[in-house]
């Protein structure tokens, strides 16, 4: 690879790593899983890099790979081997109450089923429309609209149950 395009590459993933991880936190629910998804996604898009000018819209690509790559790890037979029940850290009080929020969020969005969770998390995360969301998975319109209802439905019920056991 030329100087000048392992600066472009350098550029690109400094702009576009936390954006990536974020959809790979939430897709995965764990910190190291998403790590690796998106290392293993940057890992290809280094190799495939000296190409990237014949893409149309390289962020929808590189998008496109972290969420298959997720997904791919999900399926992977090591990702359900667990060495402890829970974390070891235990999460400290806040005092603000968007922290408590997005906490109760995602807790909420690990109950859901795996299907259910991605669908969510690329319509609502990623700002995705039902068909683009539908053309990722491989799943029919209905299909989402009808994962979609069902887990906000259960994201209601999750989070106001676990409100009123809060107040």
């Amino acid at each position: 690879m030329r100087p000048d395009s392992e600066r472009d590459f350098a550029q690109y993933v400094a702009n576009r790593k936390q954006a990536l991880y974020r959809v790979a936190y939430h897709l995965l629910g764990d910190r190291d899983r998403a790590d690796d998804a998106v290392q293993t996604t940057l890992t290809v898009l280094y190799a495939r890099w000296g190409r990237v000018h014949e893409i149309e819209n390289l962020d929808g690509y590189v998008h496109t790979m972290v969420v298959r790559e997720s997904l791919r790890d999900r399926r992977r037979w090591l990702a359900w081997v667990r060495l402890s029940p829970a974390t070891p850290d235990v999460p400290v009080a806040s005092a603000d109450p968007e922290v408590e929020q997005r906490m109760l969020l995602r807790a909420a969005l690990r109950k859901l089923p795996e299907r259910q969770r991605t669908v969510l998390v690329l319509r609502f995360l990623c700002d995705l429309p039902v068909l683009e969301v539908a053309a990722l998975l491989g799943l029919a319109e209905g299909t989402v609209k009808a994962h979609t209802n069902r887990g906000l439905e259960a994201l209601r019920r999750q989070i106001g149950t676990n409100a009123e056991v809060a107040a």
